[in-house]
């Protein structure tokens, strides 16, 4: 596995990670404990070393599972995990979404830590910007926790430029995440040309469209899948999206990949320091996935991709109503 730097940061991981969501938490109900600890181990084995959780998936299950499956190995793997979202039970009905309070993000550091099973999270993200409380209040209580040793990195994610540049300037960001894909491509409006500017890491969640590029995706399990929320998995949207996953295939078949390879060849073509981590519970997909490291897109394929994806308007937002009105916005 080839190894990439987050930005200009000493941290170092396997060029496509692992997000390990999946497999607790959103396309369905959990998989089962005991195959995705041997998922995530044989990803290990096949040279993956960045892997991301969060609290709030499950909640709190999948950081369980990545700690355990991962408890073996430590010392050869990077752990992403993250803070600021309101689990508290009154907040389902009417508290605030988001919680990034100092004295909770202390709270949520030693909770990971124990369900990590280890003494120190590799990269601590902030989930979601909370307007309730200043980024220069929560760079420095995360600074606190790196000074301490509890923490090596500080993330951000779905932040705006003016957001990542007032936090890095309290603690330098090591990388930020956002949904980035080849139909997603918010990014690039303003973040990518910051972090490339200020020396931080990218990382694409969804970076196969939450499975919609891999041109598998045709069933959902009910309501426990959180894509059937989102405007742009309406049945009507699908139909009228097919003609991205239609394209893709056809080069792809061009090009002896598949789909899912075309789409991660893409984004790493794109900076050395974006590092996506596609998810998934199957171990053939894994190996796929896996694979787009050895997919030489040349410039005129890229310049290709970017003609034909120019001329596709993707139908439906990203995300639901009430998760759109939690990502940090341009001004």
């Amino acid at each position: 596995m080839k190894k990439r730097k987050l930005g200009s940061s000493d941290l170092e991981v396997s060029a496509i990670g692992l997000g390990c969501m999946g497999m607790s938490f959103g396309y369905g109900p959990p998989a089962n404990k005991q195959e995705m600890i041997s998922l995530i181990r044989a990803a290990v084995d096949q040279g993956v070393t960045f892997f991301d959780t969060a609290e709030v998936y499950g909640p709190f299950t999948n950081e369980e599972l990545v700690g355990e499956a991962l408890a073996p190995v430590r010392e050869q793997v990077v752990i992403a995990t993250k803070f600021g979202v309101n689990l508290e039970p009154s907040a389902a009905k009417d508290g605030p979404p988001l919680n990034s309070r100092p004295e909770h993000i202390r709270q949520v550091a030693e909770s990971s830590l124990r369900r990590l099973r280890t003494d120190v999270i590799d990269l601590f993200y902030q989930h979601r910007v909370d307007p309730a409380v200043p980024i220069e209040e929560v760079a420095g209580a995360v600074k606190d926790l790196i000074r301490e040793g509890k923490v090596r990195h500080f993330g951000l994610s779905e932040a705006a430029a003016k957001t990542i540049r007032r936090a890095h300037s309290v603690q330098p960001v090591t990388a930020v995440q956002s949904e980035y894909s080849l139909w997603t491509r918010d990014p690039e409006v303003e973040v990518l040309s910051t972090v490339e500017e200020l020396g931080i890491g990218f990382i694409p969640w969804g970076p196969l469209g939450q499975g919609f590029l891999t041109g598998k995706l045709d069933v959902f399990d009910g309501n426990s899948d959180l894509r059937t929320t989102c405007p742009r998995f309406t049945p009507e949207a699908v139909k009228a999206n097919l003609a991205v996953v239609g394209w893709l295939g056809a080069f792809a078949r061009r090009k002896h990949a598949t789909p899912a390879q075309i789409s991660l060849a893409w984004l790493l073509a794109r900076k050395p320091w974006i590092v996506p981590i596609p998810g998934t519970r199957k171990l053939k997909r894994l190996q796929e996935n896996l694979g787009a490291c050895e997919v030489e897109l040349t410039a005129a394929d890229l310049t290709e991709i970017e003609s034909a994806f120019s001329k596709i308007t993707v139908q439906g937002d990203r995300l639901p109503e009430e998760h759109m009105k939690l990502i940090d916005r341009p001004d």
